[in-house]
């Protein structure tokens, strides 16, 4: 029996695409080991997002070659796509994002001929690679791929080049797909995508007309959207978040930035009077709703001046949680070619002075729910506590054992960041 070692880097679609390689290596008669043990076989599903995440998808793969040099090493995912000309000496089998479902197939060919595989593709991919899974081992939370790609171009981001164009999931298969997690006892779904707020725009349906037909899924207690742009947020959307206490009292928005010269500058595609309105909307129907975001600190062109507007407008919105990263060059992108760079220093101050102002909106977030009751999925226990989620993301830290997977009432009494203490 071979062993392998599966490693996902980035977000939550190479999550869920690596625990779908995990399925099919088992059915094929491989064991899955840890990544970091000796094995016959290594798989990292890289990231290219930023320029860390090249550096760490390029360091895995040698790490991985270094740990067994006679075992074969698979580099697949965007890093790959972004390089396909790529190469290592040890890596054997070189796959972009088509074809992750073939793995077995191509492992096969590998110990048959022991010659290295490099799958090349040209233009944009352009048709969703179906995938299917109804357990995730060792997760309370399950996530379904329902879109890939990207059609937006954002001045900065390489993903719409390496992903391809927006492209969707039968709507037919994703309920299936939903439906036997649920069965299979999994209280709280993740709809996750590079673009998934897109869903349907290449099918005669929308992310609306999925989200009704989802929140019906009998069983089905939390339904949670990985994130989703302003601009989709439509009045159908909304109605779901209106009528349905399935969908999760979060959303994640994406920002980018917070001044309208730099929106406009990334080519976003909406000004800071239509993302603020939004929110107002949102929070017009659910008063309490978590509503995190993504910040860019560092772009081109971004002044003190520009980068102390966005910390305004954060603190201004009341973000429960900001994910803060410091502008990357991703090159051959529009923002790539721009001037007025943003000296590496200043990016890394900027990003903790961003750090700090999170910290602060997610404490007077939190403090909004002490001695409030509120409903937790218990997801581990651990010297002498209990942890999980609330459907609007609070980390909740309980002093005793309660049932694992189990959704279960605690009433919030204080505060111990990233935690707060329930009873």
């Amino acid at each position: 029996m071979k062993t392998v070692g599966v490693l996902s880097l980035g977000c939550k679609v190479n999550t869920y695409e690596s625990e779908y390689v995990i399925n099919e290596l088992k059915k094929a008669g491989y064991e899955i080991k840890d990544f970091s043990d000796s094995c016959d076989v290594y798989i990292i599903n890289t990231c290219t997002v930023t320029n860390n995440s090249d550096s760490k998808s390029r360091k895995m793969i040698r790490q991985a070659i270094r740990r067994n040099p006679n075992a074969c090493v698979v580099a697949m995912g965007c890093f790959i796509a972004a390089n396909p000309d790529i190469k290592i000496d040890g890596l054997d089998i070189i796959i972009g994002n088509k074809d992750k479902s073939k793995i077995v197939e191509l492992l096969d060919e590998y110990f048959n001929n022991k010659e290295e595989m490099r799958l090349e593709y040209t233009g944009r991919l352009k048709e969703f690679e179906d995938m299917y899974i109804n357990s995730f081992p060792g997760r309370t939370r399950a996530f379904v791929k329902i879109q890939d790609g990207c059609d937006n171009f954002c001045s900065y981001c390489i993903i719409p080049f390496v992903r391809g164009k927006c492209r969707s999931k039968n709507e037919s298969k994703v309920i299936e797909e939903v439906t036997d997690l649920v069965n299979n006892g999994y209280k709280e779904i993740v709809l996750t995508g590079i673009h998934t707020g897109s869903y349907g725009v290449d099918l005669d349906t929308d992310f609306s007309d999925l989200l009704n037909k989802l929140v019906k899924i009998n069983g089905l207690e939390r339904l949670r959207i990985s994130s989703i742009e302003a601009t989709e947020l439509n009045e159908d959307v909304l109605d779901v978040l209106r009528n349905s206490n399935v969908l999760v009292d979060h959303l994640h928005i994406p920002i980018q930035a917070g001044s309208n010269e730099i929106l406009k500058a990334m080519n976003r595609k909406y000004d800071l009077d239509f993302f603020e309105a939004k929110i107002a909307e949102i929070r017009g129907i659910r008063e309490n709703i978590a509503i995190s975001t993504d910040v860019i600190v560092g772009f081109p062109g971004e002044t003190e001046e520009l980068f102390n507007t966005t910390i305004e407008t954060c603190k201004r919105i009341g973000f429960s949680k900001l994910h803060v990263f410091p502008y990357s060059e991703r090159r051959g992108t529009a923002s790539s070619r721009m001037s007025n760079k943003v000296d590496e220093h200043e990016k890394k101050e900027r990003s903790r002075k961003l750090i700090e102002v999170s910290k602060e909106l997610e404490i007077a977030y939190m403090n909004k729910f002490i001695d409030k009751e509120v409903e937790v999925l218990v997801e581990e226990y651990k010297d002498g506590y209990s942890y999980g989620h609330t459907g609007n993301y609070l980390y909740v830290k309980i002093n005793r054992e309660l049932p694992h997977n189990e959704l279960v009432k605690v009433t919030i009494k204080s505060i111990e960041y990233p935690y707060v203490i329930g009873e």
